[in-house]
């Protein structure tokens, strides 16, 4: 059985489509990858003719891929499988009668049960995780399987499935790598307590999986032989999850690999030793999740469970053992006021941080934010109506929404020169600011990346023209412009060749216009 994945071209890698593959190919079957734009697209999935294609939907995006599907079922016979958050928690996708079925949860054992059963023509609807819809009205929802205790036991992510398909990701230096599933925290914002107790209905210990630190070093000694790669990027939640892991890992690392990293940290959990470790390891750059300069709102709403003073305590370490600090933030609270997220501006500018980044809060299905949003009459009306791009726009009605929008553009710069804070109050409450705001905001964005660059390849003693900070700020600039002109471009030729089944639906057009 031959499998397709497509999606559109992301600045950074997917993890989840490496791990199908690997289950996939592991049982035999085949797997490739299609990412649009592109201008043959059609022609290559007709070429292919996979008899499955997948597809991973985040909230957002999720209207836009239901109508490409639907176009590609109007053109070719395959089966459909929908995956990833949005339909985990919004199961009622699977009434579209373009879904074949769509997927809950972790896919790697439900997809190769679906092939398999596809190749000897037995009926797959008892397979578990799978929910489906045969009349377009009721929906059927099978048990959930056990979650993968053993993340070692899927072997490494097969990356070829999308290096092969886009090389901007397999020409890359840097590369992803993710050591963990699942996150101890409660956080409201998040997926992960909405997953472990509304999806699976387990505690901690069933929840959060560590792969061991020998299929971590061996995972990115692969990538090595076959792949560019001058420095890893850790995608996980909480990179020091476990002190006993974190202390092997930071004395086997610069033995077996050498490479400098980047981390996340939880600062509750984070110590001084940790980042001593991380330092000898060769952590160049470590982020900590401020969200809010407000207890209320950090610990009240967004259940974070951290104290203002374990937050300056962390960054302080962090800074004082020459790494360099990032910082992760919210904008946009149910219930915060515009002097609360700039109360966050300033907490950032005690602290020191280097890299700052921030989002606008988005009350995702399922989560508990959604529900703190609902009783306070406030929350987003429509799944269609959350914004594709979770940084541009605040979802819900919040007072000052448009200056909480233009903040927003200002954050990492303010956080950087606290003497323009004057000049930006001004501009908060201006629509016609916004779109030089985002100008800004992304190539401020962009520079503070050519920041760290200059600290990994100072790590590696590399001193070639290309590593100049102009010339590799110009390069981003480049490639991230590509990604995204062509991107939001084949976005819009995709809309319109799906909209030709929706012709007369005035909407539809209205909207694309």
């Amino acid at each position: 059985m031959k499998v397709l994945h497509i999606s559109r071209t992301l600045p950074q890698e997917a993890i989840g489509p490496m791990y199908l593959s690997r289950a996939v190919k592991d049982a035999g079957h085949e797997m490739k990858a299609l990412f649009v734009p592109d201008p043959h697209w059609i022609s290559k999935v007709k070429e292919y003719a996979p008899d499955v294609i997948t597809w991973s939907l985040m909230t957002g995006n999720h209207r836009a891929i239901y109508d490409v599907n639907r176009l590609l079922k109007s053109k070719l016979d395959f089966f459909s499988l929908m995956g990833g958050p949005h339909v985990t928690f919004v199961p009622d996708a699977a009434k579209d009668p373009a879904i074949d079925a769509v997927c809950i949860g972790e896919g790697e054992g439900a997809i190769v049960d679906l092939l398999n059963a596809l190749e000897k023509g037995e009926d797959w609807r008892g397979i578990e995780n799978l929910c489906y819809s045969d009349d377009g009205e009721e929906m059927i929802k099978n048990p959930l399987r056990p979650l993968i205790k053993d993340l070692d036991a899927l072997g490494q992510p097969d990356r070829s499935v999308i290096y092969d398909a886009q090389p901007l990701y397999r020409d890359s230096d840097r590369k992803v790598i993710v050591t963990q599933r699942g996150c101890p925290m409660s956080c409201s914002f998040c997926f992960h307590h909405a997953w472990r107790g509304k999806v699976y209905g387990v505690r901690n210990s069933e929840y959060v999986r560590k792969r061991s630190v020998s299929h971590v070093i061996a995972e990115v000694q692969e990538i090595r032989e076959k792949y560019p790669l001058r420095f890893v990027h850790f995608l996980d939640d909480i990179f020091n999850l476990r002190t006993d892991w974190l202390k092997e890992f930071a004395e086997r690392w610069p033995k077996e690999v050498g490479l400098p990293f980047d981390v996340i940290l939880m600062a509750n959990m984070t110590k001084e030793e940790h980042i001593i470790q991380l330092k000898a390891a060769g952590c160049i750059y470590a982020r900590i999740a401020f969200e809010a300069a407000s207890d209320h709102m950090r610990n009240a709403i967004y259940k974070k469970n951290t104290e203002t003073s374990q937050l300056v305590n962390a960054s302080g370490w962090i800074k004082k053992h020459g790494i360099r600090l990032g910082s992760l933030n919210m904008l946009g609270g149910p219930g915060g006021t515009l002097e609360d997220d700039i109360d966050t501006i300033l907490l950032n500018q005690e602290c020191k941080v280097d890299h700052p980044l921030c989002s606008i809060v988005q009350p995702y299905p399922e989560f508990e934010l959604n529900d703190i949003t609902r009783e306070m009459g406030i929350a987003v009306a429509e799944y269609d109506d959350f914004p594709a791009q979770f940084n541009r726009k605040a979802s819900i009605e919040i007072k000052d929404k448009q200056a909480v929008e233009n903040l927003h553009k200002w954050f990492p710069i303010l956080v950087r020169y606290p003497s323009l804070m004057p000049i930006a109050r001004k501009t908060l409450r201006s629509r016609l600011a916004s779109k030089p705001l985002l100008i800004m905001y992304m190539l401020y964005s962009e520079w503070m990346v050519t920041e760290q660059n200059q600290l990994y390849n100072k790590a590696q003693g590399r001193k070639s023209i290309m590593a100049w900070a102009p010339i590799d700020f110009t390069m981003r600039v480049a490639t991230k412009g590509f990604i995204r002109i062509v991107g939001n471009l084949g976005g819009k030729v995709v809309s319109k060749m799906a909209t030709r089944l929706q012709m007369g639906d005035e909407r539809v057009m209205a909207h694309m216009d």
